[in-house]
């Protein structure tokens, strides 16, 4: 099972599709001449509500709607999936990680200005956003079947399984075992297993919420958890600064030799660090658009700049940090994987309040991804098969908790990765398709903000 969905992994995740996302990311950045990158400073204005108007169609406020997205993006990707682009793809993937988030923030700004420009309604009559209303509101109907394999491969690429896994094994590795209460080596199928149910238990109620519980706990804790993590991780720079500038080099170095990658073959080092940071920011996949739809605005550029600001968080701060940490600490190479991997160099470089500050970040980043992904999901299947099916799409989700606790690492990561490879498809087709729409719109709306 495991080698099955090891080869289908890397045959979706192969040169064509790095093409296709980094490739459009480039054409969507050259289209723009880097216009949405000047307006960082309003992107900003913008998640402060100076804009917010209450009678704006949509559900949520511009930060919630960031926050949510964040939500989703800001979690096992920072700490798990950077530990596993290093480990993996060696110490040069992170550039590209890098190269893949810049590129990602103009990705974002067009697939999520047309999440807002593209509204449709489902079947109760509600607006709603995202790439499979974007296809059916704007693409020719011949187009129609791009939003249908979006919304499928939603349905299985946002199950809790990579989030659920990871904080499994955290919650195994640095506190039962650490405590005595299972010995290393031992089984952990009966423990992996009761997790599951308790987590289940204790997520369940919020799962059922909906957006607007979401993005409130969301744009509680995600600038609080973010904020910790980043600001342990600084300290423990700081401790080590005189030794940062040789990480750095040895990041750009390996970038474009491949000698750390799994196999020494730069391709190899590419594509893992690209398949890694659009796992953290997401940009081209659709996921975010789901959220930024939602947003309450009328001008669907506003929308695209705050998604903008999701990459800089997530993968230029978040992961960076991450990455800084773990080659500090030196422990990449060694035989522990994911999550146990950072909290390993965390506590290497902070002692053992690193390690606790990790496992709370940890707890709290997978319970905020697992909630927006539950919402992610719950879209797909309204789309499919009306609202109706959003309450079976949560019970089935739910349950699927505990499916990803007793799985394997890597089955969890290509089954996401798979599902991810799918979404972009029709992400970015649609965005090609309808780039000069945003174009037309980003230009109006530049001229607009000369007389504000």
């Amino acid at each position: 099972m495991q080698a099955l969905s090891t080869t289908i992994a890397e045959w979706a995740w192969g040169p064509w599709l790095v093409v296709l996302l980094f490739g459009g990311g480039l054409y969507f950045l050259i289209r723009t001449r880097f216009q949405p990158y000047r307006h960082f400073g309003h992107a900003f204005g913008l998640i402060s509500g100076r804009y917010d108007n209450a009678d704006d169609p949509g559900h949520i406020s511009h930060r919630k709607a960031l926050s949510a997205a964040l939500a989703g993006t800001i979690g096992l990707g920072n700490i798990a999936g950077v530990a596993l682009a290093i480990q993996i793809g060696g110490p040069g993937a992170i550039f590209w990680m890098w190269i893949t988030a810049i590129i990602g923030m103009a990705t974002k700004f067009f697939t999520c200005s047309l999440a807002v420009m593209y509204r449709g309604r489902d079947s109760d009559g509600e607006l709603q956003g995202g790439p499979m209303y974007v296809i059916r509101e704007a693409l020719p109907q011949r187009m129609h079947f791009l939003a249908y394999l979006f919304a499928g491969a939603g349905m299985i690429g946002c199950l809790p399984a990579l989030q659920t896994n990871q904080l499994t094994q955290a919650v195994r590795d640095l506190v039962v075992i650490e405590q005595g209460w299972l010995t290393p080596g031992a089984d952990p199928l009966w423990f992996n297993l009761g997790f599951g149910l308790i987590l289940t238990l204790v997520l369940a109620r919020a799962v059922f919420g909906g957006l607007t519980r979401i993005a409130n706990v969301a744009s509680t804790l995600v600038p609080i958890m973010g904020g910790l993590y980043v600001g342990s991780a600084l300290a423990a720079i700081l401790m080590n600064l005189n030794q940062v500038p040789a990480m750095f080099a040895l990041i750009l170095q390996d970038a474009f030799t491949g000698e750390a990658a799994a196999g020494g073959s730069v391709l190899a080092m590419i594509l893992y660090g690209v398949r890694r940071g659009a796992f953290s920011n997401e940009a081209g996949i659709g996921t975010e658009s789901l959220a930024h739809g939602a947003a309450k605005t009328q001008e669907p550029i506003r929308e695209g700049l705050v998604a903008m600001l999701g990459p800089f968080f997530d993968t230029l701060m978040i992961c960076t940090a991450t990455a800084i940490i773990i080659l500090l600490a030196g422990n990449w190479q060694g035989d522990s994987q994911g999550v146990t991997l950072t909290a390993e160099a965390f506590g290497y470089l902070l002692g053992s309040v690193g390690t606790i500050i990790v496992f709370l970040c940890i707890v709290f980043f997978s319970a905020t991804t697992i909630l927006t992904y539950s919402f992610y999901g719950g879209q797909c299947a309204s789309f499919l098969f009306g609202t109706s099916a959003r309450r079976k799409y949560q019970w089935v989700y739910v349950g699927f908790v505990v499916v990803a606790a007793v799985v394997s690492l890597d089955t969890a990561i290509n089954l996401i990765d798979t599902a991810f490879a799918l979404m972009a498809i029709p992400t970015m087709i649609s965005a090609f398709w309808l780039a000069p729409k945003v174009i037309e719109a980003a230009n109006e709306y530049w001229q607009k903000l000369q007389y504000e």
